[in-house]
C-alpha cells in the first residue's frame, strides 16, 4: 500500500488525511502537539465564509496599514522592525495588487466548493461542532464602506455567490440582538459558522477510526526527498514514504526549504476570545446569525447556547504568539457596544498565526520532487477553504501513485 505522511493536524492536514484515506492510501499524521487542532485551528471566528472571500491585495490595504501602524488598537498593526522575510513577503504582496479581482473571485469558487465536501464530512463521522447554517451579515456605519462592499458583491457574484443587500431594518428583523447604527448590510444565507476545534478534534477520531497512524506528540525534525519517496525524521525515528503533503501552517515554510521549495508564507497574528454566556439574560442578548463588521474587521459568531466567539485584527510581528491586553481590548469594547447585554466578565483570549501568502491564495498541489505536496497558506480562510483544497491535493496523491479508486474503498492492490 501507498504510505502518505501528512505533517500538520490542524483543520488543512486532517481534512488532507481523511480525503487520502477515501482513496485507500495509508496515511501517517504527525503534529508536534498531543492533540489536534492546538495552533490556528483552535479558536478562530468560526466562519464557514465565501463572503469573506476578498482578497487584501488592494492599495486600500496598504494605505489603512501605514495609516494604523502607531495605533495599538488598529484592526491592521505591523510592526516597522524590519526582516528580510518580512520585506520580500511585502514586496510580492504589492506585486499581487494587479490580481487582487482574479485571485478574488478564484477565492470564492473554492470556498462554495468546500462547503459540501465539509458538510459531507461531518454528516458521514457524526461530527457535532455547532454549526448554525443562518447565514453571514455583513454590517457597515459608513455609507463609503458601503459602497466599497457593492463593487465586492460583484466579485463575490462573478465566483458564483449569491448575497443579498439588506437594509438597517431588514438587518434588526435578521438579529434583534445587534445594536448600532448602520447604513446597510449584506447577508449571505448560504454562509455557515461553526466550532473548528470540535470540528477537526472530531475528524482526527474519525481517521484514527478508520486507520490512520496519529502520531501526536511528534516533532518533526526534518523531510527530505530521498530515491522512491521522503524521508521524515523525528527525535525518535526515521522513516521512508512514498510521499508527503505538508500542511503545517507557518512551519511549512522551513519545511518546504528542506524539500527544495519555495513556499513563501508570512506568520499573521490573529486574536479571539470566547464570550462565555453563563445566564438567560446573557444568552438572549447574544446573536445567532454570523456577523461580520467591515470596518473594524471583526467576526462574531454564536456556539450553541453558551458560547460567543468574537475575533479580528491581524497583526505582522512575526512568528510571536503573546496576547496582547491592547489587542484583545478592541474585542471586548465591540462585544459591549454592539451587544450591550452580554456580559463579559468571563472572557477567554486567545491569539493564534495565520499561515498567509502574498497572494492570499493558498499553496496547494504537487511541488518540485515526486511524492511531494502542500496544502497550506490559507491565510484567515483555513476553515473556509480546507475541504475544498484537500480534495484538490488528495486528487493530485492520487493522480501521481494510483488510479482513483471508489470512495471508503482500498484499491484493489491494496486489498490483495
Amino acid at each position: 500500500m501507498t504510505r502518505i505522511a501528512v505533517i500538520g493536524a490542524g483543520v488543512t492536514g486532517l481534512t488532507t488525511a481523511y480525503e487520502l484515506l477515501d482513496r485507500g492510501f495509508e496515511v501517517t499524521v504527525f503534529d508536534r502537539h498531543r492533540y489536534a487542532a492546538m495552533e490556528t485551528s483552535f479558536a478562530n471566528g468560526g466562519q464557514l465564509s465565501a463572503s469573506n472571500a476578498e482578497t487584501w491585495t488592494q492599495w486600500g490595504t496598504v494605505l489603512k496599514g501605514l495609516k494604523w501602524m502607531l495605533s495599538a488598537d488598529a484592526p491592521l498593526l505591523v510592526n516597522p522592525a524590519p526582516t528580510i522575510h518580512k520585506i520580500r513577503w511585502m514586496m510580492e504582496f504589492l506585486s499581487n495588487i494587479p490580481s487582487y479581482k482574479s485571485n478574488t473571485v478564484e477565492t470564492v469558487k473554492l470556498a462554495i466548493a468546500a462547503r459540501n465536501v465539509l458538510f459531507e464530512m461531518a454528516e458521514r463521522e457524526g461530527i457535532d461542532f455547532d454549526l448554525e447554517r443562518r447565514g453571514i451579515l455583513h454590517f457597515y456605519s459608513k455609507e463609503k464602506d458601503f459602497k466599497h462592499a457593492r463593487m465586492v458583491n460583484g466579485l463575490l457574484k462573478q465566483g458564483g455567490l449569491d448575497r443579498r443587500e439588506v437594509t438597517p431594518g431588514e438587518m434588526r428583523d435578521l438579529e434583534p440582538a445587534l445594536h448600532g447604527d448602520f447604513v446597510g448590510g449584506f447577508v449571505t444565507e448560504s454562509d455557515s459558522s461553526g466550532d473548528i476545534h470540535k470540528f477537526t478534534v472530531g475528524l482526527s477520531r474519525a481517521c484514527e477510526r478508520r486507520g490512520a497512524d496519529m502520531r501526536f506528540g511528534t516533532e518533526v525534525n526534518d523531510v527530505t526527498t530521498i530515491e522512491g519517496g521522503v524521508r521524515v525524521v523525528t527525535p525518535l525515528t526515521s522513516e521512508t514514504f512514498d510521499g508527503v503533503v505538508v500542511a503545517a501552517g507557518v512551519r511549512s515554510r522551513s519545511l518546504a526549504k528542506a524539500l527544495g521549495d519555495r513556499v513563501n508564507i508570512y506568520p499573521v497574528k490573529g486574536y479571539s476570545i470566547t464570550v462565555q454566556l453563563p445566564d438567560a439574560e446573557s444568552q438572549a442578548a447574544a446573536p445567532w446569525i454570523s456577523l461580520l463588521d467591515d470596518r473594524a474587521k471583526i467576526v462574531a459568531s454564536r456556539f450553541g447556547a453558551d458560547r460567543f466567539r468574537i475575533a479580528g485584527t491581524a497583526e505582522f510581528n512575526g512568528a510571536n504568539k503573546d496576547i496582547r491586553a491592547d489587542r484583545i481590548q478592541p474585542l471586548v469594547e465591540w462585544c459591549q457596544k454592539h451587544f450591550p447585554g452580554v456580559s463579559t466578565e468571563q472572557v477567554v483570549p486567545w491569539a493564534g498565526l495565520r499561515p498567509m501568502t502574498p497572494s492570499m491564495l493558498p499553496r496547494v498541489g504537487r511541488g518540485k520532487a515526486k511524492g511531494v505536496f502542500y496544502n497550506t497558506g490559507h491565510g484567515h480562510l483555513g476553515w473556509t477553504l480546507s475541504a475544498a483544497t484537500a480534495r484538490l491535493v488528495a486528487e493530485s496523491v492520487a493522480a501521481e501513485f494510483a488510479p482513483r479508486v471508489v470512495r471508503g474503498q482500498a484499491p484493489a492492490s491494496a486489498a490483495a
